[in-house]
């Protein structure tokens, strides 16, 4: 036998799709057959889902590859446990010659593929990774100086100043199959959906996991949300926002296939609603850049002055904080809305996350995990990132002292309450003047709507006012230290 009659095993990890997958598009030009392979690793995280909600997501998105994969007369085999091992006995039962994989980014994946790596090729066996799940390597992005970027704008006007992604590749028509299949476990084995009770149960009237998905939702959003974007993803009652996240978290689209769709698009759609899609996309990038130079940004402060913050430990306001009963209802639907359907609008998580952090003064890293575990679309890098950000603890973050009031915000980007109405149903009757302070209601009012404080919706966990002045307080103590 040569080589290029022997197996290649191509490795699926964060990159769940047949499109634009360069390490599927090099298996098949290298030659012979192709065993698409999926492994739930031991290490969490590294490969497979941050939390629950990540778990039930995963379980469709394998469903989906699976069944294309069926489409092109492929497979795709599922296996548990230590990568090096499975690998190895796989590469040993199939007579594979190589194994392909697109690269991972954050530190516990590049690690487990570094090490695998050498001992693959030490043994003689072809290894080749590639790229695909950002538009650059974070390694090749350096600043003038030759160092990483520490602030958003530079690097932004990088990206959008350097080469064009490379073109995004079809999805291929056919796949090359072995004369005969490995074993595999069975998905349903695996129980990533939950049950008893089954609290995703409403996940599916949002999200269709898969790449199919991530096409159409891409398709639906560059022809009726795009326009318009720059405004209007501020507002959480409007569909202004892509929803793409998921898609992009687990791999089923690719960044460079967002950038490649708004091109050409100035001619109907203004260059700044654009460019603000592309910022996002470019801000998810520039996190994990962070991640790659800090690869404990999920863990400790960018910026160690505030190591000596002093955090408070109230488990009963945290837990008031994650079941959406603050008292503040703008709040209080972006955590429902969290729940409900493993997704917050992106305003409404930089309120949330404040108030915890600056309102209860709660440390970021409590809330970091909350989300890791209850988003559909968490990410290593963006989840730390964006986390530290808010606290003021990270790079080019918002300053400490900037504190979200949640009623202005609610005001101002829920002006009728329409979004904390579709979340907290027993506000549902309250005036607008009132739907993001019902405890400055007049009794009558509360009366006619419905509504008990304390009973039916509760009170505030704490005063606006006098939890600003507690978190200015505390900040100015690290600040006396630097």
């Amino acid at each position: 036998m040569t080589k290029q009659d022997n197996p290649i095993i191509l490795w699926f990890r964060k990159d769940l799709r047949l499109s634009d997958n360069r390490a599927l598009a090099a298996a098949r030009e290298h030659g012979g057959a192709i065993i698409p392979l999926y492994i739930r690793e031991d290490r969490q995280g590294s490969n497979g889902p941050l939390g629950g909600a990540q778990e039930w997501w995963l379980h469709h998105s394998l469903k989906a590859l699976s069944d294309q994969l069926e489409k092109l007369e492929s497979r795709l085999i599922l296996r548990s446990g230590d990568p090096s091992k499975i690998l190895k006995s796989l590469i040993g039962d199939v007579g594979a010659s190589a194994v392909f994989w697109n690269r991972r980014y954050d530190p516990d994946g590049m690690e487990i593929d570094s090490h695998l790596k050498k001992q693959l090729r030490d043994d003689g066996y072809e290894v080749e990774s590639f790229s695909g799940h950002l538009l650059h390597e974070p390694s090749k992005v350096k600043t003038k100086s030759g160092g990483p970027y520490r602030v958003y704008t530079p690097f932004w006007r990088a990206i959008e100043g350097g080469d064009e992604p490379p073109e995004p590749t079809g999805k291929p028509r056919q796949i090359p199959t072995p004369s005969s299949w490995p074993t595999s476990e069975k998905l349903d084995s695996w129980k990533l959906l939950p049950t008893k009770p089954d609290w995703a149960k409403d996940f599916s009237d949002v999200w269709t996991p898969g790449e199919a998905g991530a096409k159409e939702r891409l398709d639906d959003f560059v022809d009726s949300a795009l326009k318009g974007y720059e405004k209007g993803r501020d507002f959480p009652a409007q569909p202004a926002t892509s929803m793409l996240s998921p898609h992009l978290a687990h791999g089923e689209i690719t960044p460079a296939q967002l950038w490649h769709a708004t091109r050409g698009l100035s001619s109907h759609i203004a260059s700044n609603d654009i460019s603000r899609f592309r910022k996002e996309i470019v801000w998810r990038e520039f996190c994990y850049h962070l991640l790659f130079h800090f690869p404990e940004l999920d863990e400790k402060n960018w910026n160690d002055s505030f190591d000596a913050f002093e955090w408070k430990t109230d488990t009963a306001k945290f837990n008031a904080w994650k079941k959406g009963m603050t008292g503040y209802p703008i709040v209080d639907a972006g955590m429902r809305q969290l729940w409900k359907h493993g997704v917050m609008h992106n305003r409404v998580r930089m309120i949330t996350a404040s108030f915890m952090i600056k309102h209860l003064l709660i440390d970021w890293r409590k809330g970091e995990k909350w989300f890791r575990d209850t988003l559909v679309d968490a990410d290593p890098a963006s989840n730390a990132g964006n986390w530290q950000w808010v606290a003021g603890s990270g790079a080019d973050a918002s300053p400490f002292f900037r504190i979200f009031n949640p009623i202005i915000q609610g005001e101002k980007f829920d002006p009728d309450g329409d979004y904390v109405k579709t979340f907290v149903p027993e506000l549902s009757k309250l005036d607008a003047k009132y739907i993001h302070k019902p405890f400055d209601a007049p009794k009558q009012v509360l009366e006619k709507a419905g509504i008990e404080l304390g009973k039916t919706y509760p009170k505030p966990v704490v005063d606006h006012n006098e939890a600003r002045q507690r978190a200015l307080e505390a900040y100015s103590h690290i600040k006396k230290s630097e």
